[in-house]
């Protein structure tokens, strides 16, 4: 499915649709220290608030019995569920070619779990989704809603001058439209449905036969890379690359440093390179005798990848690229989808963000999602940070369809890639705490390229991730748990499992006095996520309390949390305010002095409650120390 890519053109009101956040709290753009409990004669505000909190667990009731429905439902899909464990990218891809664009569907990605997640407006269209195989979330913007909130955020993000901006466009996971700023004070366009995220970093345009990833040098200047071989109508050979490593008109290209072995000629005629809002692509012409199109990937000393096919990336999906600057062949995971990214010098529109990493140099060359060309490298922050933006790229086929071109193809190895990479070596805990295991091991290889790993608890999945570390959260306190870790590619290899590692954890800092629940609860737009612990402990509580939040939610000033003690008072642990979001941290430690006499035996409970629009996330576990 190739979703749509560019922002509409012209000026748009703002209207309702952009409700501006005129009723701010007082304590908005900081965190409010607890400030202790509430008693048991609620005023007014906190009988309101009850009243809420009632029909919240009304309503996250009709949210359970839907998940059950959806849970039916996929029970009946066992059949096909089967069929998608032999190969889960091909699986995912099938669904998701199922299910066409429709005005009731607002984007979809790859959850961590490998299920394909379709945002929708109604249950019509969540039954579609289910029939088909995927997960739906109901949202409560459509796509339209977030094109035209998109156009707005676009008219404000380019007349910013600032130099604060580092890219902007619609998140399906969220749903909203994410701007990611160096100054959030600076961007003044306060709306619902628009996240504001602080960044730090700056992004930055990196500057035989023709293979996919290979260094190219336009004229006497610094080298770019390869992107894909294609064809004109009259069988003329050609390779796609990126805009700003093109933009001199007939310049020669060649296939050596110091204007040697020349390739062919950079945009002819002037009209075959764009660096601009329209994007970053442009296009050699190979001319010379001797040069042939490959469709074999230079993987840098790995067997080569042979490019079957082109497709267009969606959220979630791993990715890989081939560039002339080592270590040359990395992979990740696709971040976002038609972004405008703001270069400094330029903006443009429509790229993909990426966390894998890259280097100046790698401009131009080839994105994959397995065999499937998908984009032509752009930019990036070649620091590389983890679980980041570090990695942009241009989609393909918008390049093919500009220039009227055809992706040059290969024929793959009948077999295909079955070789599954090595076992991961050295699985050991590097730490715990009352709740969680920490976890690392010594990379695997593959030959073709490892893309991430599956972390086991027991026999169960607790982790996916793309590095070789882990941490996993909610776990009860006090016990002993055991791993493994298994590597996995990018054809759907998978290694044998790795050595079992036994970690305990740690049984709290009172001794006996440590509990935890380490069930999952989503956090969902404007409901409760409720979650209680039944201590045994004996003797007033203690002074402070601890209690351990874990989990995950893309905007932390969302959020109320609260901490019910067994005799009914209320302490607030978090207030939720501000206009800036910042990610709840994997582990967050809250302290709240409780009331003289509060006993520490009986049920605590913590309150998550979300009150901001199109945001995601889960309560994972937690722990209180009394």
């Amino acid at each position: 499915m190739a979703p749509s890519r560019k922002v509409a053109g012209g000026s748009l009101l703002l209207t309702a649709a952009l409700c501006l956040l005129t009723s701010t709290p007082a304590h908005a753009g900081a965190y409010q220290a607890p400030t202790g409990a509430y008693q048991a004669q609620a005023p007014q505000a906190e009988r309101s608030a009850q009243a809420e909190r009632s029909a919240q667990a009304e309503r996250s009731a009709q949210t359970e019995r839907s998940a059950q429905t959806e849970r039916a439902a996929q029970a009946r899909q066992a059949g096909a569920g089967q069929a998608r464990q032999a190969d889960p990218a091909q699986g995912v891809r099938a669904v998701s070619a199922a299910i066409p664009p429709a005005p009731d569907l607002a984007g979809r990605w790859i959850a961590p779990d490998g299920r394909l997640m379709v945002a929708v407006t109604n249950e019509q269209a969540a039954a579609r989704v289910r029939a088909a195989g995927a997960v739906p979330q109901q949202v409560t913007r459509s796509q339209a809603d977030l094109e035209r909130l998109r156009a707005q955020v676009d008219r404000v993000a380019r007349a910013d001058t600032g130099n604060h901006l580092q890219s902007w466009g619609i998140d399906p996971v969220t749903n909203s439209v994410v701007v990611k700023t160096r100054n959030p004070k600076a961007f003044r366009l306060k709306a619902r449905g628009v996240r504001i995220v602080q960044v730090s970093t700056t992004f930055r345009q990196q500057a035989g036969d023709v293979n996919p990833g290979d260094p190219w040098w336009p004229g006497s200047e610094t080298y770019c890379s390869v992107g894909f071989g294609a064809t004109d109508a009259q069988g003329n050979k050609h390779f796609l690359t990126a805009g700003h490593c093109t933009n001199d008109t007939n310049q020669a290209a060649y296939g050596e440093s110091s204007q040697r072995n020349r390739i062919g000629t950079s945009n002819v005629g002037g009209s075959r390179s764009v660096n601009a809002r329209e994007g970053d692509m442009g296009v050699v012409a190979v001319t010379e005798t001797g040069w042939n199109l490959s469709a074999s990937v230079n993987t840098w000393g790995q067997p080569a990848v042979t490019v079957t096919g082109s497709a267009e990336a969606i959220v979630g999906d791993t990715v890989c690229h081939s560039g002339n600057t080592a270590p040359n062949f990395e992979c990740g995971k696709v971040n976002a989808v038609n972004q405008s990214i703001d270069y400094g010098n330029v903006v443009i529109d429509g790229l993909t963000t990426t966390s894998a990493c890259s280097q100046g140099g790698d401009s131009g060359g080839a994105w994959l999602r397995g065999d499937k060309a998908v984009g032509l490298h752009s930019g990036g922050e070649s620091t590389c940070q983890a679980n980041q933006d570090n990695s942009i790229f241009q989609p393909v086929n918008e390049a093919l369809t500009k220039w009227g071109l055809t992706l040059f193809t290969g024929t793959p190895d009948p077999g295909g890639d079955t070789q599954a990479p090595t076992v991961p070596a050295n699985l050991r805990s590097t730490g715990t705490t009352a709740a969680s295991v920490s976890l690392a091991w010594d990379a695997s290889t593959d030959n073709v390229g490892v893309t991430g790993y599956d972390v086991y608890n027991g026999s169960t999945l607790a982790a996916s991730v793309t590095g070789t570390t882990a941490t996993i959260s909610g776990l009860t306190s006090d016990m002993a748990y055991s791993f493994t870790v298994r590597a996995k590619d990018a054809a759907g290899n998978k290694s044998g499992s790795s050595a079992v590692v036994t970690a305990r954890t740690q049984p709290g800092s009172s001794g006996g006095r440590t509990f935890s629940n380490g069930t999952d609860y989503p956090i969902r737009d404007y409901q409760t996520a409720v979650s209680a612990i039944r201590s045994t402990a004996t003797g007033a509580a203690a002074v402070p309390l601890k209690v351990v939040v874990e989990g995950n939610h893309t905007c932390l000033e969302d959020l109320n949390i609260s901490l019910v003690s067994p005799s009914g008072r209320w302490y607030y642990l978090q207030r939720y305010g501000g206009f800036t979001c910042h990610p709840l941290p994997a582990s967050k430690t809250y302290s709240v002095t409780p009331v003289a006499g509060e006993a520490a035996s009986g049920t605590w409970t913590l309150r998550i409650g979300d009150n901001g629009p199109g945001d995601t996330g889960t309560l994972t576990g937690w722990t209180i120390t009394v």
